[in-house]
């Protein structure tokens, strides 16, 4: 049955999903979807609770009596946490009743109706999953991916063909996200010291991608992934959790926890761009997701990057002697393709921005590092992995946010809006 799904476009595939397959569970899960090397879930008990993520409440880090504190409580979480849920993050909850509504219709379609959508040859937007090698492991679930911004350069045959009612609620919705991503990112650059005008400078008219995504139940779901172990490539994502069935888990501390939604709230979390941005003071943490025995899980994912034209690398205020540079630079539009070219694999899109040994010989790093060994003392272990060549500098903590009297969130707030409303209209007009 699987095989009707599969089109293949010299030696690549491209897999609309596994939704018509999850609906006969006697045929069993096919291969190329078990994971036996699957990490398992933390361990706890009545005695120690699971930890949770931070909840930040928006309306009291925009504009409460103790921003300073929720600013700090903003930086720590990032820090820490490298995720957070916000509440009170003022997105009409019809709004959001309507897409649910919508997204739902969406996945039920047809698979003739949404073949339309299919991923083609050499991109990675669309409906299904790419498959770049012949072994490769497929994730339990359907997904839909587009680039929404800039709008120049959205697909003609991807978001203009959409149901009408789901594009019009779509549109509306990005443009509340946009509003709430920016100001966001605003706050996170402030709790480094950068000022917004860097922040719109990197941002503002950036990158801006969606992905919804549909899992559904399955019958031994501790043998499948719902999405590969990855940390996101960007700036930072904002997840709804549609119809309310938990499955995003994170890596913390080299243990695998479950995350317990907050009602009415969105988990936010840091991306690589913005720890190699704020040079290791923010955390870019492992994810994947998990799928559920009896239900189905909905979510949406909106992703905000840098503009294409924009270098990616740490902002130079943090750089000194005393705090080297961790991470390369490079330009934002060679990260996405170097980024897209290969599957989800962990941290490795990162760690290849890490200044390694080799690396540090042209930077302040170089000065703290061990010597290089002799060829005599490298002889001693010569079956070492590759990474144990590397060298990982410690990051040095940036100081506790403090006070910005230029920093106008409420300017900020409307700027977007305006900003905002353009992008509707550009895209309706399409």
């Amino acid at each position: 049955m699987a095989s009707s799904q599969v089109n293949v476009f010299g030696n690549t595939y491209s897999v609309l999903g596994v939704m018509d397959m999850a609906k006969k569970p006697e045929m069993g899960i096919p291969d190329n979807y078990i994971r036996p090397e699957r990490e398992a879930l933390i361990r706890c008990d009545e005695s120690t609770p699971l930890p949770e993520i931070p909840i930040l409440d928006f309306k009291s880090l925009v504009c409460g009596n103790n921003r300073d504190t929720e600013l700090e409580k903003l930086y720590t979480a990032c820090k820490d946490w490298g995720f957070f849920q916000v509440v009170n993050h003022g997105v009409n909850p019809q709004l959001l009743e309507k897409l649910k509504v919508e997204v739902e219709k969406f996945f039920e379609l047809p698979i003739e109706e949404k073949k339309k959508y299919q991923i083609r040859p050499g991109d990675v937007q669309g409906y299904g999953s790419v498959i770049r090698c012949k072994d490769q492991k497929l994730d339990w679930g359907d997904r839909f991916y587009m680039l929404i911004n800039p709008i120049q350069r959205r697909k003609s045959y991807l978001f203009p063909e959409l149901p009408q009612s789901l594009r019009n609620t779509l549109e509306s919705y990005f443009t509340e996200l946009r509003k709430l991503g920016m100001t966001l990112l605003g706050l996170l650059g402030q709790a480094i010291s950068m000022d917004m005008k860097e922040v719109e400078e990197l941002f503002d008219d950036g990158m801006q991608s969606m992905r919804m995504t549909y899992y559904p139940p399955c019958p031994q779901p501790e043998q499948v992934e719902g999405l590969t172990p990855h940390s996101d490539a960007n700036g930072i994502t904002i997840l709804h959790q549609i119809n309310g069935v938990e499955g995003l888990e994170i890596k913390k501390g080299g243990v695998w926890i479950p995350v317990t939604f907050h009602p009415n709230a969105f988990v936010v979390n840091v991306g690589d761009i913005m720890e190699i941005l704020s040079n290791g003071a923010y955390t870019s943490v492992e994810h994947r997701a998990a799928v559920n025995k009896e239900k189905e899980r909905i979510s949406i994912a909106m992703f905000f990057n840098l503009k294409l034209e924009a270098e990616i690398g740490p902002v130079k205020r943090l750089i000194s002697p005393e705090n080297p540079s961790l991470f390369k630079s490079m330009q934002m539009e060679d990260y996405v393709k170097d980024f897209f070219s290969r599957n989800l694999n962990g941290k490795s899109n990162l760690e290849k921005m890490r200044i390694k040994r080799f690396d540090a010989r042209n930077s302040a790093a170089y000065a703290k590092a061990p010597p290089l060994p002799s060829a005599d003392e490298d002889s001693s272990d010569s079956s070492s992995d590759d990474s144990s060549e590397e060298i990982f500098v410690e990051s040095v903590a940036v100081a506790p946010p403090s006070s910005d009297p230029s920093f106008d969130l409420s300017a900020k707030t409307s700027s977007s809006e305006d900003d905002s409303t353009s992008y509707e209209q550009e895209g309706q007009a399409q």
